[in-house]
């Protein structure tokens, strides 16, 4: 391993040591900025991102959302099952539409067609099922119920009574539902918002937090390090370069999250309260800053550690890993059950809290005093990663050739 060493290599004082640390941040700052947003690669996944929020929307309104209700056939035979089979199908929470046709071939033809989704056959007490590929579980609980019940009326008709009598009996039955909470207003688009801003703040972390990472490395391949360390401190750098970066992520995060809820909001897709909405996007942007403030001053040590791209990867998995796993846990159990204990505790852990909480606050399953908690224990998480990770860029960033070990790094110049 090659050591490049600078004259004051053992104090952090700076040949430009004087200038305000505020403009010099700014200066990087300014400089990673317009160099990122002028390149094609932002400007491509900016306009992918924005057509792909805006799309969906658009898409669901000129075309409707794809259809939940399944359309039955039923074979001249059967014509008078048409009630019975939507009640059954009811009972299951299924919709149906039936249509009688005039014979067995021509519904076997609707069905290769796609136009039926399930063709009915035989007598009630012996009832066929012609499919195309299969049932859905869904329809076939319809089916079993439906035969369930026309099996009873057979053993009523056989023992004397109505079946019509015991059908209308049973309809009358009912049953009050009295609710320790109130049901949640607007839960599936919450649940869609909630999913929305997971997958947003994954992605923009995803990539800009790599971005830090291998920027460093670049710096230290080409040498321009040892340049721009000749006038400003090495925590300057780090601070501008991480600043800088980020502002380009949260930049493009409003671009895209405010043409998808303008478009939502437009067609009406989205039918919450505006208000509800702007909030949930307005904590995707602050918990995307803060998670990435958070992780990049990791991914920016975990760069100066090593000075080549390849290695790259080797550094930042572990970090990647605390990116990965939240947005796992948020996407898999939050749409199924958004008040779930393992979403919550995981989600007051600064390290967890970027991915989860905005996922949580869309949802509106997060007290205002856990999104408190949790943004200042995260912002305080920041603050002393600060020092920690100036310490290991300004003994690392300057030491080429192999990776330099993490102990090493953390020793006081």
């Amino acid at each position: 391993m090659s050591v490049v060493r600078r004259p004051d290599a053992g104090a952090d004082a700076r040949p430009g040591g004087g200038l305000d640390a505020r403009r010099v941040v700014g200066l990087i700052l300014r400089r990673e900025f317009v160099t990122r947003v002028r390149t094609r690669a932002f400007k491509i996944t900016t306009a992918i991102m924005v057509l792909a929020v805006v799309g969906l929307p658009v898409g669901i309104h000129l075309f409707g959302a794809p259809s939940s209700i399944r359309t039955v056939g039923l074979a001249p035979a059967n014509a008078a099952m048409a009630a019975p089979v939507v009640g059954a199908a009811r009972t299951v929470g299924q919709e149906v539409k039936v249509r009688t046709l005039p014979d067995v071939p021509t519904g076997e033809r609707e069905l290769a067609s796609g136009r039926l989704d399930a063709l009915l056959d035989g007598a009630p007490d012996t009832l066929t099922v012609v499919a195309n590929k299969g049932l859905d579980d869904k329809l076939r609980q319809a089916v079993t119920v439906l035969a369930q019940q026309q099996a009873l009326n057979a053993a009523i008709t056989r023992a004397g009574g109505d079946p019509a009598a015991v059908a209308s009996a049973v309809a009358a039955a009912k049953f009050d539902v009295r609710s320790l909470k109130p049901a949640p207003r607007y839960q599936g688009e919450r649940i869609a918002l909630g999913l929305l801003a997971g997958i947003l703040v994954y992605v923009s972390l995803m990539i800009y937090g790599q971005t830090v990472a291998q920027g460093v490395v670049e710096e230290k391949t080409s040498r321009v390090v040892e340049l721009l360390l000749a006038t400003v401190r090495p925590w300057q750098l780090m601070l501008g370069k991480v600043v800088g970066i980020g502002s380009v992520g949260l930049g493009q995060l409003v671009v895209v999250a405010a043409a998808g809820l303008a478009a939502a909001l437009g067609t009406g897709v989205l039918s919450i309260p505006s208000g509800i909405a702007v909030g949930a996007v307005g904590w995707t942007l602050a918990w995307y800053l803060l998670g990435f403030l958070l992780y990049a001053l990791l991914f920016a040590a975990a760069g100066a550690l090593v000075s080549r791209q390849e290695d790259v990867g080797a550094v930042t998995g572990p970090i990647l890993m605390l990116i990965i796993v939240p947005y796992v846990v948020g996407v898999s159990v939050l749409p199924i059950d958004p008040e779930n204990g393992l979403a919550r505790v995981l989600s007051l852990i600064p390290f967890f809290s970027p991915m989860l909480m905005p996922m949580r606050t869309a949802l509106g399953v997060a007290p205002w005093w856990e999104v408190a908690l949790t943004v200042a224990l995260t912002g305080a998480l920041t603050a002393g990663l600060v020092g920690l990770s100036a310490r290991v860029y300004r003994n690392s960033v300057m030491r080429t050739g192999a990776r330099v070990p993490v102990r090493d790094a953390l020793r006081a110049s």
